[in-house]
């Protein structure tokens, strides 16, 4: 309950709201807060965890979808939904060795999830021989970051899903 009310309000009013706030709201005393999450940063990778956690469990759902090219579609937008709302949380994170860790742990798991759903999407015809997962995350992370509304970043992830697909010409047979 703390960690969903934690990712609700930080989405709501940042990660600053005050943590006596985020307890409250949860309906637990503040020594619980304290005594799950020693610090707000403590709070904040465990947002950010539930986060990765919930991407990954997605794709395990959507790799069971009837048409894989929806499937990656969807887990993609999903995915840059995630990046672009969840950027300040990011630099919020702890720096150093810990921070680069829990960073390299995430990326992992969003590159496994991503690398399942194209292998899917490949293998059934709907997506080019010549892109890799780590192509579709570093197109989805830049339009993440610089999509300014929320109808420029539908946009640009329908140019993406226009330039993955398989077209007549380079269908494999």
């Amino acid at each position: 309950m703390l960690i969903a009310t934690a990712k609700r309000l930080f989405a709501e009013r940042g990660v600053d709201v005050p943590l006596d706030e985020i307890a409250r709201t949860a309906n637990v005393a503040n020594a619980t807060l304290y005594r799950h999450f020693r610090t707000r940063a403590e709070l904040i990778v465990a947002v950010y965890a539930e986060e990765v956690d919930e991407l990954r469990r997605t794709s395990e759902r959507l790799l069971q979808a009837p048409d894989p090219s929806q499937a990656l579609a969807d887990w993609l937008r999903m995915f840059v939904r995630h990046v672009a709302t969840k950027r300040e949380l990011a630099l919020t994170l702890p720096d150093g060795d810990e921070r680069g860790a829990l960073f390299t742990e995430w990326q992992a798991t969003m590159h496994d999830a991503a690398t399942r759903l194209a292998n899917r999407a490949r293998d059934a015809g709907a997506l080019r021989a010549d892109i890799a997962a780590s192509d579709l995350l570093a197109l989805g992370n830049g339009i993440a970051l610089t999509a300014r509304s929320t109808t420029g970043l539908e946009r640009l992830l329908d140019l993406l899903r226009d330039g993955y697909r398989v077209t007549g010409a380079s269908r494999r047979d």
